[in-house]
């Protein structure tokens, strides 16, 4: 495959089951051959699209010791600022060329989470990136809902099965800043080749190039999309619990031109994760003959907490 394949959403929202069905199969022959896919019919306006990019752009352009207010000791960056270079892909050594902020889940007072999650962090100085972060996770936690959905159905699976497993889960919306690149870079990248943690990610911010997916011949590809689709990717916790059968696939963020060197870059990815609790062992019917099982059993908790070591962000 050398084209990401693009899907509506809006075809499984209808009340029509063929075009739903067409859906799952679209998504679902999508993910076991690429692991990505672009996605329109989302639930973000562009209104809130360009609000969000806005105090993206505000927050990473105030001054350093502002931002650096706001990277909370402890916590493995889960929440707040993370200044430059501080996060290394599995594997390598040059951390990625990016700052970033972590949005995460959203508790009621009474949640079973609230002592096991993080605080959001709050920017005294900028009080509508609060609010317009709140409501882009909210609003990409719904999409990625029904995309969930339609992979059980693809999976043989109940269309409700992961509902009770990502309310409430540890997901993360992460603005990230690749600023200008003011000299040769020793071997380092934007974002060096990595698979992702959790379950899916919804990308904002894949229009133009830098972002590459590798196929299954080991080639890299451009993934652009269109400025009304987010770009959607199975991450590592999925293809474990499929026993492979979707994949998560290999992606990086490469460095421009020379002649580009002078820009910044943004996108903003939402991660979703499922409660900790989570078996991610390999569902039974991923498991046969031609598909001997590929995974030690292990729960969404023990998997994030041993990635967040490799990735230099918790220290042993």
């Amino acid at each position: 495959m050398d084209k990401i394949p693009s899907v509506d959403l809006r075809d499984f929202l209808s009340d029509n089951p063929e075009r739903k069905q067409k859906f799952v199969n679209e998504i679902g022959k999508a993910y076991e051959e690429i692991g990505f896919v672009a996605l329109k019919g989302h639930f973000l306006d562009d209104n809130l699209v360009d609000d969000l990019y806005g105090e993206v752009k505000n927050f990473f352009e105030q001054p350093v010791e502002t931002k650096q207010k706001y990277e909370i000791p402890g916590i493995g960056g889960q929440r707040g600022y993370v200044g430059f270079g501080k996060e290394t892909a599995k594997g390598f050594k040059k951390g990625d060329l990016k700052e970033f902020w972590h949005f995460g889940q959203y508790l009621s007072d009474d949640s079973k989470y609230k002592t096991e999650y993080p605080d959001n962090v709050i920017v005294d100085e900028l009080p509508k990136f609060n609010e317009v972060g709140k409501e882009a996770f909210q609003m990409l936690e719904k999409t990625g809902q029904y995309v969930l959905r339609a992979l059980a159905l693809h999976l043989g699976l109940n269309e409700f099965y992961f509902d009770d497993k990502i309310a409430e889960g540890n997901s993360i919306l992460r603005p990230i800043h690749y600023p200008p690149i003011t000299e040769e870079p020793d071997d380092a990248v934007r974002a060096a080749a990595h698979g992702d943690i959790n379950l899916i990610t919804l990308l904002m911010g894949a229009q133009g190039k830098g972002l590459q997916v590798q196929n299954h011949n080991g080639e890299w590809i451009d993934a652009i999309a269109e400025p009304d689709e987010l770009m959607i990717n199975v991450g590592d916790m999925l293809s474990r619990h499929t026993n492979n059968k979707l994949k998560s696939t290999i992606h990086r963020v490469v460095n421009p031109p020379r002649e580009l060197w002078s820009t910044s870059r943004y996108s903003i990815p939402f991660f979703m994760h499922p409660v900790s609790a989570m078996s991610l062992n390999a569902l039974e019917n991923c498991v046969d003959e031609n598909n001997p099982k590929l995974y030690e059993d292990t729960t969404a908790g023990e998997f994030l907490h041993e990635r967040l070591i490799e990735l230099g962000l918790i220290k042993k």
